[in-house]
């Protein structure tokens, strides 16, 4: 008599999944590195007797006015190479869906869960704490967004064991929270809608989207349609990174054949990655960061101010509540067990990870308060701030669990090649 399988979260997926997810959790980290510098460089030069020399540079404009694509170099990094982000974004997470192991829905289920909550609870501790303040409530998505490339960094110091469930948990949860990101900014921070613009951007997306249907790799025509439905997005109103995640979305996953090579996502996610990770992200970084704190007086009177207070509490608090608390009840109605080699201590420690905030937020932050704005500069002063708290509370708890670990790693690491035959070097998260 065959007794009913329990389902288990956490564990390992696939070999040839685990392998791929590794080598972009591996590019994302030395991403990641490369933004926390960028961003440390705009902090302390936006702080330097230079500053003016900064702020001439980020506020310096350039474009076609013809177009309303004259924009300052700041916005050009948050709206122009931003779009380049959430396009891998947008590819990532349909090649998740589409070929990867959470096209399962019960394995999809638990880091999707995970991510709303991780949405839905900061929101709500923001929006408490700025209750009688309805210039502060428009920044209630601030503190819903997890950094992967930020999280991957402090990983790549503190953990370098954590179990590749763990990883791919996180890169999951982050990917869907990047989408939720979207559609708030779609829905929620569109002042002006002009329908007209919006309209015409279907027409290069869906001139795009047949080509790449067509398995079309020449850059002289895609490019061009990418920029247009880009520039229309942006001339809508719309925040313009939604054509990004619209583009990535149009790219399909699966080869025509087995002997024809990588898909096109896997392709043009190979060639773009590195300039996100790379470029896009370190320069909007490197702008976005960079807020003149006033001295130790301007950075306390920014801590007591109720924005900084909400966003820092939704970072660390409510993360934490939301996206331990959506797992645990997954997994209660689900009748699902974490895996045996895990405990909830190692979802809280990847959930405060989950606090983590910095690319999404300053962009929601802009859009919120507007550049220039004091509680722009707050909402800077609270992310980072946030960001940081998150960063050594997770130290804590995923240092305290080292050995469990590197017990598992080693496991791991004793891994078998497609043929069956034991072979180290083949182990999917090898560093």
């Amino acid at each position: 008599m065959n007794r009913p399988t329990t389902t288990r979260i956490f564990t390992r997926g696939s070999w040839p999944e685990a392998k791929r997810i590794a080598d972009v959790l591996r590019l994302e980290t030395v991403g990641g590195v490369i933004m926390l510098v960028a961003a440390l460089l705009g902090l302390v030069w936006a702080n330097s007797p230079w500053a003016p020399a900064y702020e001439a540079l980020r506020d310096f404009e350039f474009g076609p006015e013809s177009l309303h694509l004259r924009l300052s170099v700041g916005q050009w990094a948050s709206d122009g190479l931003l779009a380049i982000f959430f396009f891998i974004a947008g590819l990532e997470l349909k090649r998740e869906f589409v070929a990867g192991d959470l096209r399962d829905p019960r394995r999809a289920a638990v880091p999707v869960a995970a991510a709303i909550g991780g949405v839905v609870v900061p929101a709500l501790v923001y929006a408490l704490i700025n209750l009688g303040s309805p210039e502060a409530a428009a920044g209630w998505a601030i503190p819903t967004a997890t950094d992967i490339a930020f999280a991957l960094a402090v990983l790549a110091v503190i953990g370098r064991n954590l179990p590749a469930a763990l990883r791919t948990f996180l890169l999951t949860l982050a990917v869907v929270d990047d989408l939720i990101a979207i559609v708030i900014i779609a829905l929620f921070y569109t002042e002006q809608l002009s329908v007209v613009p919006l309209l015409l951007m279907l027409v290069p997306l869906a001139l795009f989207t047949v080509l790449v249907q067509r398995r079309v790799r020449s850059w002289w025509l895609l490019l061009p349609l990418a920029a247009a439905a880009w520039a229309l997005m942006h001339a809508s109103g719309v925040h313009a990174t939604v054509a990004g995640v619209l583009l990535g979305f149009a790219v399909p996953v699966i080869r025509r054949s087995a002997g024809e090579g990588p898909g096109l996502a896997e392709h043009f996610e190979h060639r773009w990655r590195p300039l996100s990770t790379g470029v896009a992200v370190p320069v909007f970084a490197f702008f976005a960061a960079g807020v003149a704190i006033g001295g130790f007086d301007g950075f306390v009177a920014s801590l007591g101010d109720s924005v900084t207070t909400g966003i820092v509490a939704g970072l660390v608090v409510g993360k934490v509540v939301g996206i331990t608390a959506s797992t645990w009840l997954m997994a209660r109605f689900t009748k699902a067990t974490l895996d045996s080699d895990l405990a909830w201590v190692d979802v809280v420690g990847l959930a405060v990870l989950g606090g983590i905030g910095f690319t999404v937020s300053l962009l929601v932050g802009e859009l919120a308060f507007g550049e220039g704005s004091t509680q722009y500069d707050d909402a800077k002063v609270a992310v980072l701030v946030g960001s940081l708290l998150a960063a050594v509370i997770a130290t804590v708890i995923l240092r305290a669990r080292n050995r469990v670990y590197r017990r598992i790693h080693e496991e791991e690491t004793r891994d078998v090649d497609q043929d069956g035959i034991p072979d180290v070097h083949q182990r999917p998260d090898a560093d």
